[in-house]
């Protein structure tokens, strides 16, 4: 290979993703085995292309990020996760390592005796193109457009709405336990939307989403309730009714008999506090302070859909069925609070988010 055959090889290892690498890496370690050694390259290479020189220097952090994702962020994510969940299949915390395969490290379960990585069995399994996962979390982060997300992963918008629900899909489902103390409850109403569906609809499209012909609890209106402690953990739902039955549905386990649940008198958030025999405390609406009891309000889950309605403003309209990735998406940010990197955020889209750790 004569010197100017080796620069453009050189030059081309900029595009190469994360396979090409690991087998690049393999082939120079076998030919280095064999004593094969082809004539050094002495100085620099000449650039065969006058505005290389600025594309090499604008590439090589993505290069760098290539280089090290799977190896070291994506081994230690999913090392973290397994040591945590263990076995994807049984569940059995004894495991030994067995190998590496696109990117991540592979376990076998000594219970079960099958074999597994950190995406087995999540949303995030054979997803591929994980040198562009951390940019893809730091668009998830950030709140972008689908068009700036795909621009920065360097994928189709297709692929990068496809990315974010995947993304989504484990965020969605992370949800507390159980609320602590003093439990704020409410609904806030959000614009049925049918967004991306082109034939089917139930009624006539409106135009750039429109508005609903009145507020409230109106047939044009989805209903999501928001319940929250006075810590910040935080459930919510989408309500396929605002009844006291579906409101048993999203609450049920979470909030129980030790609570102290506040509201502002609606009917179906009264009739599960009373099935479900929890103290229960009304406030006027919009829900302040009451006289002589400046701890009985509900202004943290109000102050809550303020800051969810706003957030999902940018996004023009959200399509209903897609309503629960975003509540999980929006849940996140705010459990996650100055913490939120894109690392954590993928351990949360492998399936260990804020609450389950």
């Amino acid at each position: 290979m004569d010197a100017v055959e080796f620069c453009r090889w050189l030059e081309g290892m900029g595009r190469l993703n994360g396979e090409q690498i690991a087998l690049a890496i393999a082939r120079l370690g076998e030919v280095g085995s064999r004593g094969d050694r082809s004539a050094e390259v002495e100085g620099s290479c000449p650039s065969l292309d006058p505005g290389l020189d600025e594309a090499s220097s604008t590439e090589e952090p993505r290069r760098r990020r290539a280089l090290g994702i799977e190896r070291d962020v994506l081994g230690t994510i999913g090392e973290h996760k397994v040591e945590r969940l263990g076995c994807a299949h049984c569940g059995a915390h004894e495991m030994i390592g067995w190998g590496r395969s696109h990117g991540l490290p592979r376990y076998r379960c000594k219970s079960c005796g099958r074999t597994f990585n950190a995406a087995t069995k999540t949303a995030m399994a054979r997803l591929r193109k994980k040198d562009r996962w951390l940019d893809q979390a730091q668009a998830m982060i950030e709140g972008v457009s689908l068009a700036k997300a795909a621009e920065r992963c360097g994928v189709h918008p297709t692929t990068a709405y496809r990315w974010r629900h995947r993304f989504l899909s484990a965020p969605a489902l992370d949800k507390p336990q159980m609320l602590q103390g003093i439990v704020e409850a409410d609904e806030t109403f959000i614009l049925e939307s049918f967004k991306g569906r082109r034939s089917g609809l139930a009624r006539e499209p409106r135009k750039r989403g429109g508005k609903a012909r009145h507020p409230g609890n109106y047939f044009e209106n989805v209903p999501v309730l928001v319940a929250r402690d006075r810590a910040g953990a935080t459930i919510d739902a989408v309500l396929p009714e605002d009844t006291a039955v579906c409101i048993t549905r999203a609450l049920a386990g979470a909030v129980s008999p030790a609570n102290l649940l506040v509201c502002d008198g609606g009917r179906p958030l009264r009739a599960f506090a009373r099935r479900a025999k929890i103290p229960v405390r009304v406030v006027p609406a919009p829900g302040k302070p009451l006289p002589g009891a400046p701890d009985i309000h509900i202004n943290n889950v109000n102050a809550y859909h303020s800051r969810l309605k706003e957030w999902l403003r940018r996004f023009h309209g959200v399509a209903t069925r897609n309503l629960p990735n975003y509540l999980g998406w929006r849940r996140t940010l705010e459990a996650s609070a100055e913490q939120t990197n894109p690392k954590t955020w993928l351990l949360g889209a492998l399936g260990l988010g804020p609450y389950q750790q």
